[in-house]
């Protein structure tokens, strides 16, 4: 496709309407309000809403569930940092550096760095998307079974970058997820491993409420066994947009962040909950001060956020241009367009290239819309950390057996959320690490599906993993981000132990 500007322009004089902003502006208000809620994803906030579009003009409709998807990325990381519990699991990552700067009463700042990587990401996303769809999607057509496997290999080599302070409590905590992830149907096979006869598991761990029970249900534990010492939060509520100096600090990051998403969300079957992992386990591997992840580092929870939203971005791309949905959202928008009328692919750009054109524009104008309706909503969202945690507190268990209930209406999600609630406090308990459980759940049926059948493809032989050039440069991409990683782990270890040294001396001189 080549680029035509004046169809662009004319595009954006289509969408640059009062009818189409004000079904833009609806949808990333009810894609934010969905997002942030536990258990109401960007994909079931788009799958709710699709009836909405029945009888609608086509740009109307489209531009609505965009501003869904858009706002619902953002949307996760509210609940992310105020409460502990990604509201999507492309926030996953957000909790790791959020929650601890909310926790110290930089909620606001916390929230504004969220919003404007939100919108740096989409916007960098979006304009990747418009000029490079062509050859990034061509790209993606040669994605097979052993470039899934060497993907997911790259993104479990970031486990050794959220492993925390003990790089084999979080291998352990890692294998734990590996182990769990082959709960369910054999993805050859389909012969059921390790269900005990419980048919609500042959699925495996239903992953939303598996999330919700790490992350949130924890927390809850945790509160209520500190209850009568735990401090109030004050947060400051005066900050809109992040500060110059911190955009200076986090840009490089942003920059970075940005292309790692749209690229991973351009290859169908990845999502944001990947790209935000491998965006925040590179930025603690080039961070000159690694060690201040996990304990509030901005830089970490730009680079997350940035990623999982230039990932929507990214996703639409194999949609439009080859009719293969980049993840779950994109998968329910494809029979949003089937609805229109539309059949997304090649044929696409070359029957209806004015409407592709008007669904750039419109994703670009979404990411405006969030920003100005985020920037609105900031004091309000900020002001759930300055709540009694008496009263915050047990909201915040309700809420979260209500979100695992609400996926699949199945109570024994409920059950999985309390049993993962109490394993994640039991290993908050003993100082190990959550987050590589929740990566190995992603990864992991990935890594194993894919080789699989890499294998069935090649009769046996493992010489097909290194047989493709995308498969071979994934895994010494993995193998580097792994030395690098570790070495930058020691490097922590150091740091740590000095300023341990330094402080027992100024003990020593005060004594």
């Amino acid at each position: 496709m080549d680029f035509n500007w004046s169809l662009m322009l004319s595009s954006y004089a289509a969408v640059f309407t009062p009818g189409i902003l004000l079904w833009i502006c609806i949808g990333t208000t009810a894609g934010i309000a969905m997002g942030a809620l536990p258990g109401l994803t960007a994909t079931m906030g788009v799958a709710l809403l699709v009836p909405l579009t029945f009888g609608r003009p086509a740009l109307e409709s489209i531009s609505m569930l965009m501003g869904i998807y858009c706002g619902a990325m953002y949307g996760g990381a509210i609940s992310a940092i105020l409460i502990r519990t990604p509201g999507t699991p492309a926030a996953a990552a957000t909790v790791m550096e959020g929650y601890p700067m909310a926790r110290r009463g930089e909620a606001g700042r916390a929230m504004a760095m969220a919003l404007f990587a939100s919108f740096f990401g989409g916007v960098v996303g979006s304009i990747i998307m418009t000029f490079a769809s062509p050859f990034i999607s061509s790209m993606a057509l040669e994605f097979g079974p052993v470039e899934y496997f060497g993907l997911a290999i790259f993104g479990l080599s970031v486990i050794v970058s959220i492993s925390g302070r003990s790089l084999v409590k979080g291998m352990m905590a890692a294998f734990f997820g590996l182990l769990i992830s082959t709960i369910g149907f054999d993805p050859i096979s389909g012969f059921p491993r390790f269900t005990f006869g419980v048919v609500e598991m042959m699925e495996g761990p239903p992953f939303i409420p598996t999330l919700i029970g790490l992350f949130a249900v924890s927390e809850v534990f945790n509160e209520v066994q500190k209850s009568g010492v735990v401090r109030q939060v004050k947060a400051r509520l005066d900050q809109y947009l992040p500060s110059w100096s911190d955009i200076k600090y986090c840009f490089r990051e942003l920059c970075r962040s940005s292309a790692i998403g749209t690229g991973i969300g351009s290859i169908p079957g990845a999502g944001g909950d990947i790209a935000a992992f491998v965006a925040y386990g590179e930025a603690k591997r080039a961070s000159k001060h690694p060690e201040r992840y996990g304990k509030g580092e901005i830089e970490g929870l730009a680079a997350s956020e940035c990623a999982n939203n230039s990932c929507s971005c990214g996703a639409m791309i194999p949609l439009l241009s080859l009719g293969v949905p980049g993840d779950a959202v994109t998968a329910v928008l494809l029979g949003a367009f089937v609805i229109q009328g539309l059949q997304p692919g090649p044929m696409l750009y070359k029957e209806h290239i004015d409407l592709v054109y008007q669904i750039f524009a419109s994703i670009m104008l979404a990411q405006f819309a969030m920003q100005f309706i985020g920037m609105a909503g900031i004091q309000l969202f900020a002001r759930v950390v300055m709540v009694d945690r008496a009263i915050l507190t047990p909201s915040i268990f309700v809420l979260s057996m209500v979100g695992a209930f609400a996926m699949r209406s199945n109570i024994f999600d409920v059950y999985t959320t309390f049993a993962f609630g109490i394993l994640g406090y039991i290993m908050m308990r003993y100082d190990y690490p959550l987050s590589p459980i929740l990566l190995a759940l992603i990864l992991g049926p990935m890594a194993e599906a894919n080789l699989r059948r890499a294998m069935v493809i090649s009769g046996g032989d493992p010489a097909i993993l290194v047989s493709r050039p995308i498969a071979v440069g994934l895994m010494l991409l993995a193998v580097l981000s792994l030395v690098l990683s570790i070495r930058g782990h020691r490097k922590v270890e150091a740091r740590m132990a000095e300023m341990e040294r330094e402080f027992e001396k100024n003990l020593e001189s005060e004594d």
